[in-house]
């Protein structure tokens, strides 16, 4: 039975007790001395968030647009790799909830399931996150797989120029695929649920690049991506085209001159620059910037349902979950998942009934 879950840090703590110390660290842990994450969360609590009384809010909605079709939750779920550490089989788990509450899944390029098993599951609720490496080659191979594998919306990543230095998972050895030693070996001893479950299920790999012709490294330079490189994706994709990890106002303004679908305000989870701004506070300036209509996503820090309606006052159009999700799966499997996005959805109802409002 899974334990019950009532908030993202219920979800967090039971997460830090049962995964291995390595895992949890790679999950949870951001750039540098982690005070950029620490600030991104001062920002969110400090903007207030005024009562409003006696306004008839028996009948509200979580429901709204994206790409001009209804979402039954007004949050999906955010692309992040190696998900299945957090659990086996925790991608699919993803994808079922995306295909069961119409949102999308983002599946990374690192992802743990290859990408056409995804947008099966998630019942074609799936976007493609992509990363530019090296000299493009083999970027450019999993766009036209995306295509073939019938995914409409692309999610180009373009914050990790170079992989950023997070010192716990470093601490602990972490690297993308697993070297186990002695250090590694005590810490899954220590942790016997984890490990035996997932030595069951097999060592999560980089699925999406078990194809001939391209051998991933997480630690390759993706520093050669530019406009040009933004230029050639855009000719070379039909669908949607969303620009994730943008916190500067004339990038944004440039990246809708170049025809973009989308941006993405973010600051990858605060996992890159620990020094960036807190992307809440950007997402209000970016949208003065480019106007009303264009869509603008968020996603960075949030942990709860104020955050999500907080979020969309500064000026979102959708917004993406992470890392509490995978703690969710790590604390109660697909019950724990289920349980922590019915609690999201019901802070976000909540909410929007104490500021005296029916809709996001």
């Amino acid at each position: 039975m899974a334990p019950k879950i009532h908030s993202s840090a219920d979800a967090r703590r039971l997460a830090r007790r049962r995964l291995p110390w390595m895992v949890f660290d790679y999950i949870d842990g951001a750039a540098g001395t982690e005070t950029g994450a620490a600030r991104n969360r001062a920002a969110f609590d400090a903007i207030d968030l005024t009562p409003r009384v006696l306004r008839d809010v028996s009948k509200r909605s979580l429901s709204v647009p994206l790409w001009g079709k209804p979402t039954k939750a007004p949050f999906g779920i955010s692309p992040m790799g190696m998900c299945n550490l957090s659990g086996p089989g925790a991608d699919l788990m993803l994808a079922r909830l995306a295909a069961r509450e119409e949102v999308p899944v983002g599946v990374s390029t690192v992802a743990s399931t290859p990408m056409e098993k995804m947008i099966e599951v998630a019942q074609g609720h799936a976007w493609f996150q992509l990363y530019f490496s090296g000299d493009g080659t083999g970027t450019f191979k999993l766009v036209e797989r995306a295509k073939a594998a019938g995914y409409e919306t692309i999610v180009l990543t373009v914050d990790v120029a170079e992989v950023g230095r997070r010192p716990r998972e470093l601490r602990h050895g972490f690297t993308m695929p697993f070297k186990i030693g002695v250090k590694q070996f005590i810490d899954f001893a220590l942790h016997p649920q984890w490990s035996i479950s997932s030595l069951i299920a097999g060592k999560p790999q980089m699925a999406n690049f078990l194809m001939d012709g391209y051998d991933f490294d997480r630690t390759e330079s993706r520093a050669k991506a530019d406009f040009e490189t933004l230029k050639r994706l855009r000719a070379m994709w039909p669908g949607k085209l969303v620009v994730k990890g943008v916190l500067d106002v004339d990038d944004a303004r440039m990246l809708k001159a170049e025809g973009v679908d989308a941006i993405q305000v973010s600051s990858h989870g605060s996992r890159q620059l620990d020094s960036a701004p807190p992307p809440i506070l950007k997402l209000a300036e970016i949208r003065e910037a480019l106007g009303a209509d264009y869509p603008l996503f968020y996603d960075t820090g949030l942990r709860g349902g104020e955050d999500i309606v907080k979020a969309y006052r500064q000026g979102a159009n959708f917004t993406f979950f992470g890392r509490v999700l995978q703690f969710a799966i790590a604390a109660g499997g697909e019950e724990g998942l289920r349980q922590l996005w019915d609690v999201l959805k019901s802070e976000t109802s909540i909410t929007l009934a104490q500021v005296g409002e029916t809709r996001l």
